[in-house]
């Protein structure tokens, strides 16, 4: 096994820099192709959120692998690789494994314990499935990164240590008052129809909001969402779709907005936000923020370490205090949670007097000292536990191919006697022949069993590697035909499918 993963998140690199590098649709399936293309690459996934984009790949030299994959972050994201490499971080083989486990469970989240992640850690896999990039590897690390995920949620209490980002951001736009009393009675705008934007309308009725409007690039997708809100046995809640080009008038009517889409530019600016709310224009303009001078580490093999230390953790608090933007004064008229990434609504917006602005720049802010629950130890116990499990069961299955092509060789040796005992006495009976050969494979069997469960046992554990190629040898197994078995393996069709 050679994995390798390289990428940025939260808690490597500012929000600004994020929303630059996020990566559309079309450009994560043009960036699994070119990695694939790649030399160092035979297998790649790309898991690409709001909050972090990280290239996943089987690889065969780990500093040519590492260069490659961060030039091909940098030439589809469109950020310069000198500008992208000090946010860079870099996980190999079991560590790679680790980081991705504890992604599932929630522990890198920005907010703690959001099982959100599972949904998207499902579609990046499905993507590499259906581009044919995921292989052997990918499709079982992803399919066990899942499983660790669901397990840490049913069997500890991490869910406690968080909230989904929609609920927490609804918690700062209500500045401590109970959420539910806060919405309850106000308009609210959901722009997007989204796995997000639906979330957030689902929470928002159930806090009691009295109507929901949805817009929607797609009318369609509006249309659905507002179907589903106003199912019988349902909240009840009044939801009613829009065309995009009404988000301004809805605008006016609007106690909440929540907008998470996929658009490239802004769909709220700060003049918008002004003019629906009554106030001078020109209050709306921001003055941008210096962009903040972080160090670069001297070589991208020392991202992963750069990024845990101290003077990172620093770094990055220094980063977020820089950028957030100041809010205005006077009592809260609107309240806009951006979900986005890159964001959807002009950071200006917040200058507005009456108008409260949270997006994901200020939720890593607020969660940056969130106490840690009890539960997080277990979690993080979980998945040290199910990393020792699938190394084991990855360098157990690497001999696989070996064990069978020795058996297939082995009853090969038995069917070659038999045919040979078969011209040498050709009066035995067919009781007599059938009795012959079930022991003459007996034995086979029972010389092969022991070797072959302990050479098992023994490449489980680390540095067991090497006792394929020994069994190789010490058969004198054709290469080939080992070769096949992996083949076989790996082209089943029912091999991890999600």
């Amino acid at each position: 096994m050679s994995l390798l993963v390289v990428g940025l998140s939260h808690r490597s690199a500012p929000v600004s820099v994020l929303e630059r590098a996020s990566l559309a649709a079309e450009t994560q399936a043009k960036l699994l192709q070119d990695t694939l293309a790649a030399e160092p690459a035979v297998e790649a996934a790309v898991l690409a959120t709001c909050n972090r984009i990280e290239l996943y790949a089987d690889v065969d030299k780990f500093h040519a692998g590492v260069a490659e994959l961060s030039t091909l972050l940098a030439q589809h994201s469109g950020v310069g690789l000198d500008e992208l490499t000090p946010y860079l971080y870099v996980h190999y083989e079991d560590r790679a494994v680790h980081h991705l486990f504890s992604v599932a469970c929630g522990l890198d989240s920005m907010v703690v314990g959001e099982g959100q992640i599972l949904g998207q850690i499902k579609d990046a896999l499905a993507l590499g499935q259906e581009l044919h990039t995921a292989g052997r590897l990918l499709n079982d690390l992803f399919q066990q990164a899942l499983r660790v995920g669901k397990r840490a949620h049913s069997e500890t209490g991490i869910d406690r240590a968080g909230q989904s980002l929609v609920t927490f951001g609804l918690e700062q736009l209500a500045a401590g008052a109970d959420v539910a009393d806060w919405a309850r009675g106000k308009r609210a705008l959901v722009i997007g129809a989204g796995s997000m934007s639906s979330l957030a309308a689902a929470t928002l009725a159930r806090t009691g909001v009295a109507e929901i409007v949805v817009a929607n690039r797609t009318r369609a997708r509006a249309d659905r969402l507002v179907e589903i809100l106003a199912q019988p046995g349902g909240t009840g809640v009044a939801a009613r779709a829009v065309e995009m080009a009404a988000v301004c008038d809805e605008l006016t009517r609007a106690d909440i907005v929540v907008s998470c889409t996929g658009a490239t530019g802004l769909v709220l600016t700060a003049e918008a936000v002004a003019e629906a709310l009554g106030l001078d224009v020109a209050d709306a303009v921001e003055t941008p923020a210096a962009a903040p001078v972080v160090p670069a580490p001297a070589d991208v093999d020392r991202h992963a370490a750069w990024v845990e230390n101290g003077s990172a953790g620093a770094v990055r608090q220094a980063v977020r205090r820089a950028t957030v933007p100041a809010q205005g004064t006077g009592p809260v008229r609107l309240a806009l949670l951006d979900l986005a990434m890159p964001r959807d609504i002009d950071g200006g917006a917040a200058r507005l007097d009456g108008v409260r602005l949270v997006d994901i720049e200020s939720l890593a802010e607020a969660s940056a000292d969130a106490p840690m629950a009890a539960d997080v130890d277990q979690v993080r116990t979980i998945v040290s536990d199910e990393v020792a499990a699938f190394g084991a069961a990855q360098r157990a299955a690497h001999i696989t191919p070996t064990v069978v092509a020795l058996r297939t060789m082995a009853a090969g040796v038995v069917a070659g006697e038999i045919a040979r005992l078969d011209g040498r006495l050709p009066d035995l009976d067919e009781k007599q022949r059938a009795e012959i050969s079930q022991t003459v494979r007996r034995v086979v069997d029972k010389l092969l069993h022991a070797p072959t469960v302990r050479v098992k046992q023994l490449a489980s554990e680390p540095g067991g590697a090497g006792y394929a190629d020994a069994l190789r040898e010490l058969f004198d197994l054709d290469p080939q035909t080992v070769a096949a078995v992996s083949r076989a393996d790996l082209n089943d069709p029912n091999r991890g499918r999600s």
